[in-house]
């Protein structure tokens, strides 16, 4: 963190030379109301640990498991550690300053977590592309799947996601750390949002808004025809299955992903293309706390709840009495499931 400030300090200004910048930004929040900032307060903070807690037994239910060691849930393990980074990288930060009211964030930490908001959000999209192509292959060519995929290629597909994510968000922060922010130093947010920051610059952002248009529908274009293409082939062939039992079989292997993918994008359509007139100034709010904060908290009880494999993997996790002792009330839940 101190080598990453370090940098940032001076890369910016190596652009900025003499000119006067301001060195932190205020960040506003969900809601300007004090009476409000209590509620915020408490369901955030339930929302975190429920996120935190409900990824952390997915993947650890994963790793324990040997029957889970597929690609499948490989893939599935890592979505569940984006999510519980994606949401890390803006609440805790939130929840800080509603319980220190102080809404101050340094330049670096603000560029910092507008990295890794990037990051997190760019690997959701990816993964859930290749999760697609992943049950693509087992449905429409379960002879060759096991040849297809094989341990070398599960772990490429898993790495990647992380490579492009990176350099997307690395582009993007190369990118800023060029501008200047000498005016407003207020942000509308409850994080560092970077369309927010190219708003606040008082440099020229052509440059900057072309690439994140480019980059970014790029970033949601080639995955969704990734889902696009896998399901318009895993539904043709679940209906040249004969038996009813057959194709249910069949397509209850991909039901939780679809559910998922149906979550990310019906959140994508229904904000950004279909946004409320009344409030369009919390339309990215709103967008912001559906991708970060609520997709991820959903993303374990959808998992678990449709996924046979997976309640059974948590039975068995409840059974070892790991977290017996520390949640009772997640054991019960578990074993009445």
């Amino acid at each position: 963190m101190g080598f990453s400030s370090s940098f940032l300090h001076f890369t910016r200004n190596m652009h900025q030379g003499n000119q006067t910048t301001i060195s932190e930004f205020i960040l506003l929040g969900l809601s300007k109301h004090a009476e409000q900032q209590k509620v915020l307060f408490v369901l955030f903070l339930g929302m975190y640990l429920v996120t935190m807690v409900g990824n952390g037994l997915i993947i650890l239910a994963i790793s324990l498991d040997s029957y889970l060691h597929t690609p499948m849930y490989l893939f599935l393990a890592n979505l569940s550690f984006a999510d519980m980074s994606s949401i890390s990288t803006s609440v805790p930060k939130m929840l800080m300053d509603i319980h220190t009211k102080s809404q101050s964030i340094s330049y670096e930490s603000c560029i910092t977590q507008m990295y890794f908001s990037i990051v997190f959000i760019v690997i959701d999209n990816i993964l859930l592309g290749v999760m697609a192509y992943d049950r693509f292959l087992a449905i429409c060519h379960p002879l060759n799947y096991v040849t297809i995929m094989k341990p070398r290629i599960c772990v490429l597909l898993s790495v990647i996601p992380w490579i492009l994510s990176n350099i997307v968000a690395l582009t993007h922060t190369l990118l800023l750390i060029q501008l200047i922010f000498c005016d407003s130093n207020i942000l509308p947010h409850f994080f560092c949002d970077l369309a927010l920051l190219l708003k606040l610059s008082c440099s020229d952002t052509v440059v900057n808004e072309l690439v994140l248009f480019v980059v970014g529908l790029s970033v949601i274009t080639f995955p969704f025809a990734l889902i696009v293409f896998s399901y318009i082939h895993i539904i043709s062939a679940v209906l040249r299955i004969s038996t009813t039992e057959g194709k249910w079989k069949a397509f209850s292997t991909c039901g939780s992903h679809l559910t998922v993918v149906l979550l990310f994008y019906g959140t994508i359509v229904g904000v950004y293309f279909f946004p409320s007139s009344t409030h369009p100034d919390d339309t990215d709010k709103i967008g912001a706390v559906l991708f970060t904060v609520v997709t991820p908290m959903i993303n374990p009880f959808i998992y678990s709840l449709r996924n046979k494999d997976m309640k059974c993997a948590l039975r068995k996790l409840v059974n070892r009495k790991i977290f017996l002792p520390l949640m009772p009330w997640a054991s019960e839940f578990l074993l009445s499931a």
